[in-house]
Order: C-alpha cells, then sequence, then structure tokens
C-alpha cells in the first residue's frame, strides 16, 4: 500500500518535471536569463550550513589508540575512572547498609513478638486484631 503510493508520488514528480522542461523550452531568452539570475540571487542568500560538532574525548574509554603507557596517558585514563569507581564502592556499601537496616528491623519484630505477653490462644484467634486494638489493662506500678 504504502510502496504504491510512493511509486504515485514519484511517478507525479517525473510528469511535472517533463511538463517544466519542455514549457522552459518556449519562453523568451530574455525571461530565461532573468530566471536564471534570480535563481543565482535566491543561492547567493541561502543560508550556509555549518558543519556539525561532537565532543570526543580521544580514547579515554574507546581502548588502545596508539599511545603508548609511557607518555603518562594512563594516569588521565585513572582520573576519569577514578570516580566511577567511587560511585560503584558506594553503591555497593548503601545496598549492604539497606540489607543490614532490613535484617535489624526483622530482628527487633521477632524479637518483640517472642517477648510479648501474649497467650497463645491469641495468634490463633480469627479476632486477633480486634484483641490488638482493645485497650491494654493499666500497668501495674510496684512502689
Amino acid at each position: 500500500m504504502t510502496y504504491a503510493k510512493d511509486k504515485e508520488e514519484i511517478d507525479f514528480a517525473y510528469k511535472v518535471r517533463r511538463a517544466m522542461t519542455e514549457s522552459s523550452e518556449k519562453l523568451p531568452e530574455t525571461t530565461l536569463e532573468r530566471l536564471a539570475t534570480a535563481r543565482q540571487l535566491a543561492l547567493s542568500r541561502q543560508k550556509q550550513i555549518e558543519p556539525s560538532r561532537a565532543l570526543a574525548f580521544g580514547g579515554v574509554l574507546a581502548g588502545s589508540n596508539g599511545v603508548s603507557l609511557s607518555q603518562k596517558n594512563w594516569v588521565r585514563k585513572m582520573w576519569l575512572t577514578l570516580p566511577l569507581l567511587a560511585l560503584i564502592i558506594g553503591l555497593y556499601g548503601i545496598y549492604k547498609y539497606e540489607q543490614e537496616q532490613q535484617i535489624n528491623d526483622l530482628a527487633e519484630i521477632d524479637a518483640a513478638v517472642l517477648v510479648d505477653e501474649l497467650p497463645p490462644d491469641a495468634y490463633l484467634d480469627n479476632g486477633f486484631n480486634a484483641y490488638l486494638n482493645k485497650e491494654a489493662p493499666p500497668a501495674k506500678t510496684e512502689e
């Protein structure tokens, strides 16, 4: 479907081009000269296209670019990779810390459940949440 549409557009463009070429042959010489002058003027006013620029680091991460290590290039590469290494170590430290915190939180919950003075039937009761929501009896103070 798209191919047929593209072919129709190309055929139409060829027909227009042929018609313009045939009609330009019938134009007087003075008109052709004026058209040529107008075309040259339009081309001179056309915006010049600047070449695109790209920021490139001379083979820092691409591997060896033919420079030997004796030229102290490895020091520059090390300074570029050092922040990346620090970031990776920092993220690993944060991961381990969060993992340790999660283990400690679970241990605190387990300890609270084991130390709690709830009767064993409370854990088996379907209304356990209702039991927890009841007001606790006043604590006995020893004097």
